[in-house]
């Protein structure tokens, strides 16, 4: 079983107005994962609707409670890139959870947006049958996976890179 946190961003982001502006809307991971056909048993639980650059502290403590109050020991989370290290760096790795954290450069619901290989990245990334009683954090986007205290989002190129 998958515990899936979804908390927002532009991954989530749908066309609000005439003014060709976007907000956060209902999460699309659940359409992207029928669209995968994807198998294994998930439950998707909506912590928040925010766009990264609004996240807090307060707001990455809600998400590491929840992440570590899960029965399930394998989470995806779908988060705004723009603060995704930050929030990762802020869950930390957690004993027996494999966490992996993903997000979107256009929204799901555009027809060339980059969520659905993310997320079924992000998914590969998490269903790895290895095992690490420490905790495993990684971030698995753009066909990367990233150590978040090593990792930093490039935003003149739209992608993530690790640190020199």
């Amino acid at each position: 079983m998958i515990r899936i946190f979804t908390c927002g961003g532009t991954i989530d982001k749908v066309y609000f107005d005439a003014s060709s502006a976007y907000q956060v809307g209902v999460p699309h991971i659940t359409a992207v994962l029928a669209q995968l056909k994807f198998t294994t048993p998930f439950t998707v639980t909506e912590l928040m609707r925010k766009d990264s650059l609004d996240m807090s502290d307060e707001d990455r403590l809600h998400i590491r409670d929840a992440v570590t109050k899960a029965s399930e020991d394998r989470i995806l989370i779908t988060h705004g890139t723009d603060t995704l290290v930050e929030t990762a760096q802020f869950i930390g790795p957690i004993p027996g959870k494999r966490v992996v954290c993903t997000g979107a450069m256009l929204p799901g619901s555009m027809q060339n947006s980059d969520a659905v290989f993310n997320i079924a990245f992000a998914l590969g990334v998490l269903m790895n049958p290895l095992k690490d009683d420490q905790g495993f954090l990684a971030l698995a986007i753009g066909g990367g996976v990233f150590d978040p205290f090593a990792a930093y989002k490039n935003k003149e190129l739209g992608r993530f890179e690790l640190r020199e």
